[in-house]
């Protein structure tokens, strides 16, 4: 199955601090996993404001991403389209755009973010 892992995901997984749930999805090689362009964007502005959450090095997370076999999921036209269509639950344009990537695409999205998991989508809510 394919999997869209969010921000918080990535960087859970970035410092080894993985909820065994997640891990079970991840570790699960039946399972193809994606990140967004929009998580590795999301940790460059947050880290510049020294976001305490947000201390990865953006280059390494994305370097080890790719060199661990996780696929790039591009942004594209339909997917910015789809934040027009999406509930105004959330208003983290970084979220929006995971969802809407996730939803345009039919494919999960595994999130730590309570408000996301909100959505009438295929998510995964993986709690802390």
């Amino acid at each position: 199955m394919k999997l869209l892992l969010d921000t918080n995901i990535l960087l859970w997984l970035a410092a080894d601090i993985l909820p065994e749930t997640a891990a079970r999805y991840i570790l699960d090689e039946s399972n193809t996993l994606l990140f967004s362009p929009a998580s590795i964007w999301e940790v460059v502005i947050k880290r510049g404001l020294n976001r305490a959450d947000f201390i990865v090095d953006p280059t390494a997370l994305y370097r080890g991403l790719l060199d661990n076999g996780y696929e790039e999921l591009r942004i594209t036209g339909k997917h910015a389209l789809t934040v027009s269509s999406l509930p105004l639950l959330h208003k983290d344009p970084f979220d929006r755009m995971l969802l809407a990537q996730a939803v345009s695409e039919g494919i999960p999205l595994m999130t730590a973010d309570a408000c996301v998991a909100q959505y009438p989508a295929d998510i995964i809510f993986i709690g802390k």
